[in-house]
C-alpha cells in the first residue's frame, strides 16, 4: 500500500473508532439521562401511552383518573376529582407543561416505569396485559380536606393538619386553587388556561400551605413558652413571671406594646398566653437570647427543609440582635413560619413533646394493588420532655376554655390552641395575617394538630383576628377528623 492509501485507511479507522466510542457512550453511558429527560418528546408520548396509576385517600377512594384522548399522539390525558380541593396534594401532571408534586415525585410509579415495578412489567411481557401504573395511597382524610378548603371558601390562605402520634398529613389544603384538568392536555385552549394560570396576580398555583412563609405572629409564643420551660426560666405555669409593664426593647427607647388594655405586668405563663401578652414573651425571648431561641425553634424544625415528600419551604427563626431577638419571640421581625411548621408545632405539644416526621404517602401499590412500599412513622426530634408538653397542653387549653381562642370549642372535647395576629407590611401598613394552631384530645389520645392562615385582605382591619377567622375553619377541621374516627 501507498504512502497516501495507509494515510486514508488510517484516518477512516480512527473515524470508525470514534464513532463506535461515541455510539457506545450513549448506548451505555447517557442512555438513563437521554430516555428521561423532559425535552424528549417520546418520554412524554411514552408516560401518556397507557393509563396512568391513581392518587388514594381515605384509604382506598381514587381522586386521579385518565381518560382516553384522540385529538394527538398522547393517548390519554389526566384527570381530576374536586380537582381545586386536591390540587395542593396531587399537583399538576400535563402533557405540555410536565408536572408537579405527587405526580412529579411518583412519577414512576404512576407510569408503571420504577424499578419497585421491574416484577410486574417483566410479567406483563409473558402474560401480554396491558402496561398499567401503580398507585399511590396517601394519609389525606378527605372529610378534613374538604372542611378546611370550604372553611377557607374564598379567602387567601392554608391549612395543614397531622396526626400528631404518627406524623400522617390529614388535610393540606391551599386557596386560591387551579383545576390541574384544565392544562392537562396538548391544545391551545390547555395553553390559555396555563398562560392565565401563570399571570394571575393570586398565585393560585402556589401551595400556600408548604411553599409559603408567613411572621407566625402569636402562635409563635407556643415555642417560646417552651423554651421558658425547657430552660428552667420558669417552671410553675400559675407562678408570677419577672414581666414588666412597659418592656422596653432592649438597646433602644421603644417600648414593646400589648394590644389594647389588657392586664400583663408580671402575669404567670398560663395567663400571659390566654390573654396573649407581647411584654411577657418578649421579655422570656430576650432573657433567654438568641441562641437558646434558635436552638428551640430548630428542635421543632425551623431553619431546615422537610420533605413530605413534597419539599416544604423552610421555616425561619433568624439569627439577630437582641432587640430583634425579642420581636421574633412573638412572633414577629425575620421570624417566618410555614403553616406546615406551625402544625408540627401544635402537634408536638399535643404528643407530648414528640415530633413525628411529617409525610402524605403511605403506601406505594402495584397495579395488582400488592403493596411494595409502606411507610414507618419516625420521630424527627423531641422539643420537650413530656412533663413540659403537659404544661403547654394545659395553657393552650385554657386560651381555648377561656381565652381567645374560644371559637375553636367542641362539645365533649379537649381542645387546645393559640391564635395569632401577624403584622406585616412595611410599617405593618397592610392587613395582618389572622392565624391559629390547635390540637383536640379525646379518651384515645390525640387525633389531629391543625395550623391555619388566613390573608383576608379585603376584611376591614378591626375585624381581622385569629380567634376570629382562623380558629372556626380549625374547629371545622378537627370535628371532621373525629367524626370520620367513629
Amino acid at each position: 500500500m501507498n504512502k497516501p492509501l495507509r494515510r486514508i485507511a488510517i484516518f477512516c479507522g480512527v473515524l470508525i473508532f470514534a464513532l463506535l466510542a461515541r455510539t457506545n457512550y450513549l448506548q451505555y453511558v447517557k442512555a438513563d439521562e437521554l430516555n428521561t429527560r423532559d425535552e424528549n418528546r417520546r418520554v412524554r408520548i411514552e408516560r401518556y401511552a397507557h393509563e396512568r396509576g391513581n392518587i388514594i385517600v381515605d384509604g382506598g377512594k381514587s381522586i386521579t383518573g385518565s381518560t382516553e384522548t384522540t385529538s394527538s399522539d398522547f393517548k390519554y390525558k389526566r384527570v381530576w376529582q374536586d380537582g381545586p380541593m386536591w390540587a395542593p396534594v396531587t399537583g399538576y401532571s400535563s402533557q405540555a407543561f410536565d408536572a408537579s408534586q405527587l405526580e412529579k415525585i411518583e412519577d414512576g410509579i404512576l407510569t408503571g416505569n420504577d424499578d419497585q415495578l421491574f416484577f410486574d412489567r417483566t410479567m406483563s411481557m409473558f402474560t401480554g396485559e396491558k402496561k398499567q401504573g401503580g398507585n399511590v395511597v396517601t394519609t389525606l382524610n378527605s372529610a378534613a380536606q374538604k372542611a378546611a378548603f370550604e372553611g377557607l371558601g374564598n379567602k387567601k390562605g392554608a391549612v395543614a393538619a397531622l396526626d400528631p402520634q404518627t406524623g400522617a398529613i390529614l388535610a393540606l389544603a391551599s386557596t386560591p386553587s387551579y383545576d390541574p384538568s384544565t392544562f392537562a392536555g396538548n391544545s391551545d385552549k390547555d395553553s390559555k388556561a396555563w398562560q392565565k394560570l401563570q399571570k394571575d396576580k393570586d398565585k393560585p398555583m402556589l401551595n400556600r400551605a408548604l411553599r409559603e412563609t408567613y411572621p407566625p405572629g402569636s402562635t409563635f409564643k407556643i415555642v417560646t413558652a417552651a423554651a421558658a420551660l425547657e430552660n428552667g426560666l420558669y417552671t410553675d405555669i400559675d407562678a408570677k413571671t419577672k414581666s414588666p409593664v412597659p418592656f422596653r426593647l432592649p438597646q433602644t427607647t421603644q417600648d414593646l406594646p400589648n394590644e389594647g388594655s389588657i392586664q400583663c405586668e408580671n402575669v404567670p405563663l398560663r395567663e400571659a398566653l390566654r390573654i396573649s401578652c407581647n411584654t411577657v414573651f418578649g421579655k422570656i425571648s430576650d432573657d433567654l437570647g438568641n441562641q437558646k431561641m434558635i436552638d428551640q425553634a430548630n428542635k421543632f424544625g425551623f431553619n431546615k427543609d422537610v420533605f413530605t415528600p413534597v419539599r416544604a419551604t423552610e421555616s425561619v427563626y433568624p439569627k439577630d440582635n437582641p432587640p430583634q431577638n425579642a420581636m421574633a419571640g412573638i412572633g414577629q421581625a425575620s421570624n417566618r413560619a410555614t403553616p406546615l411548621q406551625m402544625a408540627m408545632v401544635a402537634s408536638a405539644v399535643a404528643n407530648d413533646g414528640k415530633l413525628m416526621q411529617p409525610y402524605m404517602v403511605a403506601k406505594r401499590q402495584s397495579p395488582g394493588l400488592d403493596d411494595i412500599y409502606t411507610h414507618e412513622p419516625e420521630q424527627l426530634s423531641q422539643p420537650l420532655s413530656a412533663e413540659n408538653a403537659q404544661k403547654l397542653q394545659e395553657m393552650m387549653k385554657t386560651v381555648v376554655e377561656s381565652g381567645t381562642g374560644s371559637n375553636a370549642k367542641i362539645q365533649g372535647v379537649t381542645v387546645g390552641g393559640k391564635t395569632g395576629t401577624a403584622q406585616h407590611g412595611l410599617g405593618n401598613s397592610e392587613n395582618p395575617y389572622a392565624w391559629f394552631i390547635s390540637y383536640a384530645k379525646t379518651d384515645s389520645g390525640s387525633p389531629v394538630a391543625v395550623a391555619v392562615v388566613v390573608e383576608d385582605s379585603k376584611a376591614t382591619r378591626d375585624d381581622i383576628s385569629g380567634g376570629g377567622l382562623a380558629a372556626p375553619i380549625a374547629k371545622r377541621v378537627m370535628q371532621a377528623v373525629i367524626d370520620s374516627k367513629k
